[in-house]
């Protein structure tokens, strides 16, 4: 049986890869109570004292506006940690599979980026996860780097539909932007197509890729289809009116990117299927959520 080191271990991708793998593999979960990727000796002896086949990396700093003023630590986090990861996984001769973003692009293309097109990150987020990929390209080896896009699960703390959940049980308006297009990414699925990078053997699927849930949707449609999935579901819900507004009408400290459309062409001819729409994951979702609300 495989011995598989997740790190990132409570956020909700980090829950839900717990979850798909620990069935089939020797999981080690790591939070940032036991491994912080912040501390390069503290990442050394872990994985050394471990000695893992494989090591999924889905810790992250996330907090996209805060980084704007934590640079260092958002860097720290997410390009030196992921960067000792890479040369310990090289070290030992085992995989690193690592998620990065589609942050590392500025969003100003009109069709799906591919792996190959130009990075430009327009923040301290976005660049913090370039440096993370390149320092692990540094490394040698043969790592997998995953780029995905507005992710949402059960787990964790928050995200954009349990953020909607919330907010649609207290107020009958909200206003969401409208100008910002992208993929939703159910943790469920995304959890599914890195199991099946993991049964991969071959040296050759080494690289960069694109998985994100097919379909595009702007945050307000993303919205809309939250509210409608989840009153057929009988959540608890005052909303009544959903309003698209421009990115311009709700500034934030970073600039996020206006279209974050990932082709996931690659992925699919590795895994030989193509990932599900972003809406059936979206009701998956919500009905598991409704089932540990009700138990």
């Amino acid at each position: 049986m495989q011995r598989i080191l997740i790190t990132g271990i409570h956020g909700q991708l980090g829950q839900e890869l717990q979850r798909t793998l620990a069935p089939v593999a020797d999981v080690t979960g790591a939070g940032r109570d036991t491994l912080d990727l912040a501390d390069p000796d503290l990442v050394r002896q872990f994985v050394g004292d471990l000695k893992p086949d494989v090591i999924v990396n889905a810790g992250a700093y996330t907090a996209v506006d805060k980084a704007e003023s934590e640079p260092e630590q958002a860097t720290a986090i997410n390009a030196t940690g992921p960067g000792i990861l890479a040369k310990e996984a090289q070290r030992l001769g085992v995989r690193l599979i690592h998620i990065s973003t589609d942050y590392v692009f500025d969003g100003e293309s009109s069709r799906p980026y591919l792996e190959t097109d130009p990075t430009n990150p327009l923040g301290a987020y976005g660049q913090s996860k370039l440096a993370g990929e390149e320092a692990i390209g540094a490394a040698g080896g043969q790592p997998i780097i995953l780029r995905t896009a507005w992710v949402y699960g059960v787990g964790g703390k928050s995200n954009f539909v349990k953020t909607m959940l919330r907010l649609g049980a207290e107020r009958e308006e909200l206003r969401v932007v409208a100008d910002q297009v992208g993929s939703p990414t159910w943790t469920g699925d995304l959890a599914g197509a890195i199991a099946q990078l993991i049964s991969q053997k071959s040296p050759e699927i080494a690289g960069i890729y694109h998985y994100t849930n097919s379909g595009v949707a702007s945050w307000y449609d993303f919205a809309v289809a939250i509210f409608e999935e989840a009153k057929a579901l009988g959540f608890p819900l005052k909303v009544e009116r959903v309003i698209p507004i421009t990115t311009a009408q709700y500034p934030t400290p970073a600039r996020r990117p206006a279209y974050s459309v990932l082709s996931c062409a690659k992925i699919t001819a590795v895994l030989g299927t193509h990932p599900p729409h972003w809406r059936e994951g979206l009701r998956k979702m919500l009905a598991e959520l409704s089932q540990s609300a009700d138990s």
